[in-house]
């Protein structure tokens, strides 16, 4: 599966999801093999509904996380679908991440004839959404997880890393050119504040659990890991979870508060300090976006964390962004990535300061070390 996909077997890819759907289905293997079942993702679902059940494709951002794409071939993996029991006719076609697949169907609120420009993945659109960067840049989209993800200029391989594309196109024969990546998933970072939110009485109210974290010079030895779903990159560990330590008689909300925000930052560094020799580049800056990270507090801890400037973008939804930046590539509002590069950007930028304590980030490995559910390398 590594060699094939670039992905650990991990729940958060989803083949297997696909695999235990039909068997809950009666005779679901047999009716997906005749065509009468459908499997695809969110995209394939929506590209589907809005053209009418015309267009029943994914794009290969999409496809490169199912567990079921040869990553250097772009194709479905015969192989793989077999060892997974998916049938090949159950699947969509693998197109690129701009270019028109269908039109639209008129619905309530939506004409006819609006052209379907393009089919991507939430954080691969936040990569394009940051102007197409190239190799040596790295971005990171803080949601309730955080896709820390870098491009190549070919695929590359790391059991700690997702394999994964990062866009790509396809010409007017329908062959499709990707740029690749290398992409570390974090499962728990804006849900590692909002627990603090919510545990703190702050539930929805993130400029006050912010406030309240930085109310105190640090966490006072206190450590959160957020492992409340399990670890992902680079430990990939399902079975680790959630822990609290390092409390004392001086510990209150404020330190645990600040705990969370830097929990956040600790977890990017460990993707970081794996991705960047991974990639074979020294990386300059980080490229960030996301609604967590729009709050300062955030964007300082994590440049002093990782020792990379911040870049925060202030676009609302900068996967958003990304979409249509490939939509009006495809439709011919721009003409050439160079184009769509030179649009203006609302962004700021944060150095890094003074380097945080030396035992900071040790005390972290320690903690998440007694979370993990075998030892972290």
């Amino acid at each position: 599966v590594r060699a094939r996909t670039g992905l650990t077997l991990d729940p958060m890819f989803s083949a297997t999801k696909a695999r235990w759907l039909l068997d809950q289905v009666p005779d679901g293997v047999a009716r997906a093999d005749r065509g009468e079942l459908c499997i695809g993702t969110m995209d394939t679902w929506l590209a589907w509904n809005l053209s009418g059940g015309r267009a029943f494709v994914t794009d290969a951002t999409n496809a490169s996380r199912t567990l079921l794409l040869d990553l250097d071939g772009l194709a479905w993996d015969d192989e793989l679908l077999e060892v997974f029991g998916i049938p090949r006719a159950a699947l969509p076609a693998i197109r690129g991440s701009g270019g028109v697949v269908g039109e639209t169907r008129a619905t309530a609120g939506l004409p006819a004839g609006v052209p379907i420009g393009a089919v991507i993945g939430d954080s691969h659109a936040a990569l394009v959404g940051h102007g197409f960067p190239g190799p040596g840049s790295v971005k990171a989209t803080f949601g309730t997880g955080t896709s820390v993800m870098a491009p190549l200029p070919a695929p590359a391989r790391d059991p700690r890393l997702s394999a994964t594309v990062a866009w790509a196109e396809e010409d007017p024969t329908g062959a499709i050119a990707a740029v690749h990546a290398l992409e570390g998933n974090i499962v728990a970072t804006g849900a590692a504040i909002a627990w603090v939110a919510a545990i703190t009485g702050h539930e929805g109210r993130s400029a006050e659990v912010e406030t309240l974290a930085g109310s105190v010079p640090d966490a006072g030895g206190a450590y959160l890991v957020p492992a409340f779903a399990g670890l992902g990159a680079p430990h990939w560990d399902a079975d680790a979870r959630g822990l609290v330590c390092g409390l004392t008689r001086g510990t209150t909300q404020a330190h645990l508060a600040r705990a969370a925000f830097d929990a956040v930052a600790y977890q990017v560094r460990d993707v970081l300090e794996v991705l960047e020799p991974a990639v074979g580049m020294t990386l300059t800056a980080l490229f960030a976006d996301g609604g967590a990270i729009q709050g300062d507090l955030l964007a300082r801890i994590t440049a002093d964390t990782t020792g990379l400037p911040v870049v925060r973008s202030r676009a609302d939804s900068l996967a958003a962004l990304g979409a249509a930046y490939l939509a009006g590539l495809a439709v011919g509002c721009w003409s050439s990535r160079d184009e769509v590069r030179d649009l203006p950007r609302v962004t700021d930028r944060i150095e890094p300061g003074e380097a945080p304590a030396a035992d900071g980030y040790a005390g972290w490995r320690a903690a998440l070390g007694r979370a993990a559910s075998r030892p972290v390398a």
